[in-house]
């Protein structure tokens, strides 16, 4: 090989290597082994492939033309998926960057194009487009740009086939990468270990042609825990309702089951053979009628149908997180969250932002289609929402948010959920009563609204809050500028304390909702559920896994894992709860459970089979997960990343091979999430039925 045709192989290829390594440095800091090796071989594979495309022409001025061009195209991915990081502080796949780029330029342009023109914004553009600039500035006129000829290509083709062939024996030598790279794979995990230009291939692969990905056969259920009695305390089965163990919470003791001589205890199940479909179907269809038909259901308790007949209200929270509950600062939501329903470890996993969280909030399914996920949701069949079996039975309802009504195509998605009275936002209605700030109050939205519903019992509303959102800071948050009072003597950061304030507004918009039921009288026949749809990613500038300082300091604690970063407070609680001592919920629950226990509470008929999460007032053994396969059980957590399980305690004893059957557990659920939605699943089950 002659000096002047290294120099044509070698530019992309280093170009590409030069790209991954500024891109890693600048977002997820993850330079370890194995996952560098891939990424610097796969990215030199792409270099390699590059070639033919820049060498076909018998021109040496087209060809350098054609070069340059695809050095600054392949910068591109790298700069944009660089802003949407440091504006979201998470990876975000294909799905969500296609479905949110017009929303965001739109809504956010102020946001984008500080961050585009601040020197940090800056500085990252031209070194993503170094490569480029180099080329046309210094090497271009070294380059000889020849066409290609058959040893020219043979020498490319084999150093292609030689980095791709590395590859591949050391992702069979490596199960863990192997598992993330096929039947594991998620964007996120991806990246790392990687490289973007692959993990965007992988997704547009997944786009074109499905995930592939199959089911596992599960072991067999292994014995019960094994724990040695601690000194002073008992240790008590955390899939049932129990005291509290936080001693800033009230002495409590077991509810009073209702007065009954028998308690219904069959499994919440439909009249479906899912064996027989199975039998009838084929390809993931088949597999997933019979990965369905090997769960266990959960069972009906004195718990199924307590809230029969109730009215519902629901919010999805903007960025709410557990330490905004404050006794003093926010009783209301104190209240609702140590009288009603206790939920003490609680988790919504961060996918795809606002949307991915109200995703899992409402369909009770990780959002494995990232951005894309509700939108493809509400074109499937899904009987289960509550949207549709309310308004089935009845119900008066409605889908309302403080925000732009077209965000995230809510204008479609929220008026193909079921609700009787469809969607109402910023633009089709909600600016009679909320006033266009940034962001908007969250009171001024119940304020506006609560009285369309008190009397159409009974009734559904659904709110999708804005007041929380970041930037957090008096001068950029209107809801921190109006709430700093509140704040101003905390010992905290500014951007924590603006943080709080904004949440202030929804503390008020709380407040004035119950006392606006009380009023009217009904508090005792409505049910409040509060779910958060992601953390407060908007404190940092930094979203890199133990670079959090502002979330940290929020938190208390230093946050270097997916789980820690995504524990939360989940609030359920209707005025008929309070006459009781509060029901503690304190194993492991997530966003996912939300709709199996609504369920069960409102005594609607489902499938426990059909949902990944679980009734929590049921047998089902708790377990909280996300797309990157960390775990969450009773016995301790696994993160995925460094593949160690950690024991919840020193008492507790691990069963042979309980890690393993969790892994695959954890595997076939997040399958699960994946293929029903790919394969519209539910269309399948339940036309069946009729």
């Amino acid at each position: 090989m002659n000096k002047r045709f290294a120099i044509t192989l070698s530019v992309l290829p280093l170009a590409m290597c030069w790209n991954e390594l500024i891109f890693r440095l600048s977002t997820t800091k993850i330079i370890s082994w194995p996952g560098a090796l891939f990424t610097l071989l796969l990215a030199l594979c792409w270099g390699f492939a590059g070639y033919y495309f820049c060498a076909w022409s018998a021109s040496p001025k087209v060809n350098r033309c054609l070069r340059a061009i695809l050095l600054a195209l392949t910068a591109v991915p790298y700069m944009v998926e660089y802003f949407v990081f440091v504006k979201f502080k998470t990876l975000y796949d294909l799905n969500t960057v296609l479905n949110g780029a017009g929303d965001v330029a739109g809504s956010f342009l102020a946001d984008v194009l500080h961050m585009v023109f601040s020197v940090s914004g800056l500085l990252h553009i031209l070194l993503f487009l170094l490569p480029f600039l180099a080329y046309v500035l210094l090497v271009r006129r070294f380059d000889p740009a020849r066409q290609v000829n058959l040893t020219r290509a043979l020498m490319a083709a084999v150093l292609l086939i030689f980095c791709r062939s590395v590859v591949m024996l050391c992702l069979l030598a490596s199960p863990t990468e192997h598992a993330r790279y096929r039947q594991e794979y998620s964007f996120e995990m991806a990246v790392p270990s990687f490289g973007l230009m692959t993990s965007l291939r992988l997704e547009t692969q997944k786009a074109l042609f499905g995930s592939g990905k199959t089911f596992v056969t599960e072991p067999t259920a292994l014995p019960a825990i094994e724990t040695q009695p601690a000194p002073e305390t008992t240790q008590t089965s955390a899939s049932q309702p129990t005291q509290p163990t936080d001693a800033s919470e009230p002495e409590t003791t077991e509810p009073q089951e209702p007065e009954s001589t028998e308690i219904d205890r069959s499994p919440n199940v439909l009249d479906i053979d899912f064996a027989a479909l199975a039998e009838r179907s084929s390809g993931t269809v088949s597999q997933i009628d019979a990965y369905v038909a090997a769960q266990v259901p959960s069972d009906k308790n004195e718990f199924t149908g307590l809230f029969a007949g109730k009215n519902l209200i629901f919010l999805s929270a903007e960025a709410f997180c557990a330490e905004v509950i404050d006794p003093d600062r926010t009783p209301t939501l104190y209240r609702l969250a140590t009288k009603g329903i206790q939920f003490t470890d609680y988790y919504q996993p961060e996918i795809a932002g606002t949307t991915g969280g109200e995703y899992h909030n409402l369909f009770g399914m990780l959002a494995t289609y990232g951005g894309r996920s509700v939108r493809k949701g509400v074109d499937n069949t899904n009987p289960m929402l509550l949207s549709r079996q309310l308004t089935e039975l009845g119900y008066w309802s409605i889908a309302y948010h403080n925000n732009s009504y077209t965000y995230y195509d809510r204008d479609y998605t929220h008026n193909h959920m079921g609700f009787s009275q469809g969607f109402i936002g910023m633009g089709n209605g909600m600016e009679e009563y909320v006033q266009q700030t940034w962001p908007e109050s969250d009171l001024e939205m119940i304020e506006g609204t609560v009285d369309q519903y008190l009397d159409h019992q009974p009734f559904y509303a659904y709110y999708m809050t804005v007041s929380g959102h970041s930037n957090y800071s008096t001068h950029e948050n209107m809801m921190s500028s109006i709430n700093w009072e509140y704040v101003q003597d905390l010992e905290a950061s500014h951007p924590v304390k603006a943080y709080l304030a904004a949440n202030m507004e929804l503390e008020k918009a709380m407040t004035a909702l119950v006392d606006r039921l009380e009023q009217a009288g009904i508090a005792d026949d409505t049910v409040i559920v509060l779910s958060a749809d992601h953390f407060p990613y908007g404190l940092d500038d930094d979203g890199a896994l133990g670079s959090l300082p502002y979330l940290s300091e929020l938190y208390g604690y230093n946050v270097v894992n997916y789980l820690q970063r995504d524990h939360n407070r989940l609030i359920l609680w209707s005025g008929c709860l309070e006459e009781h001592d509060p029901i503690v919920i304190d194993s492991p629950t997530s966003s996912l459970d939300i709709l199996p226990t609504l369920l069960n509470l409102f005594g609607l008929s489902w499938d426990s089979r059909l949902l990944p999460g679980r009734d929590v007032f049921s047998q089902a053994e708790p377990l909280v997960f996300n797309t990157v396969y960390d775990f969450k059980t009773e016995l301790g957590t696994y993160i995925s990343r460094t593949g160690v399980f950690t024991p919840v305690s020193e008492d507790v004893t691990i069963p042979e091979g309980y890690v393993e059957r969790m892994k695959t557990v954890v595997r076939n659920k997040v399958n699960y999430c994946e293929t029903t939605l790919e394969t519209d699943y539910f269309a399948h089950v339940f036309s069946q039925e009729e």
